[in-house]
């Protein structure tokens, strides 16, 4: 259904940083910057791109919004929280943990304030 997501960040360099750790946890790629300037992530299809807001303005985090990555193990999940807790993120929500529907999730907050989880897509 999504093409990608992008999110605006204050600092890039900063998000770099962080995503790099993140997203290499989960066994993923460092992230690349575009002809425009933008960070990109791009795995099993799907793409994050990082920039700093065209208009201009400050980027600010989506109130309510969570983005969600998918993590083949609770092992990938844990270096995940762990990796992003390390470099700039914040633990929010619960520790991570198994849901009551048997996936076990993390949530973090990246530097600009995105929320943001990974989880596994069954219980393990």
């Amino acid at each position: 259904m999504f093409t990608h997501i992008m999110i605006g960040s204050n600092d890039l360099d900063r998000s770099k940083a962080f995503y790099d750790a993140t997203f290499t946890a989960l066994g993923g790629t460092p992230g690349v910057w575009d002809e425009r300037g933008r960070l990109i992530y791009e795995h099993d299809g799907g793409r994050l791109m990082i920039t700093t807001p065209i208009n201009g303005l400050p980027a600010t985090a989506a109130n309510g919004g969570t983005i969600g990555i998918a993590a083949c193990s609770v092992d990938h999940v844990r270096a995940w929280h762990e990796a992003g807790a390390a470099h700039g993120g914040t633990s929010v929500e619960t520790p991570p943990c198994k849901r009551p529907n048997g996936v076990f999730v993390a949530y973090l907050r990246d530097p600009d304030g995105n929320k943001l989880t990974a989880r596994t897509k069954s219980a393990g």
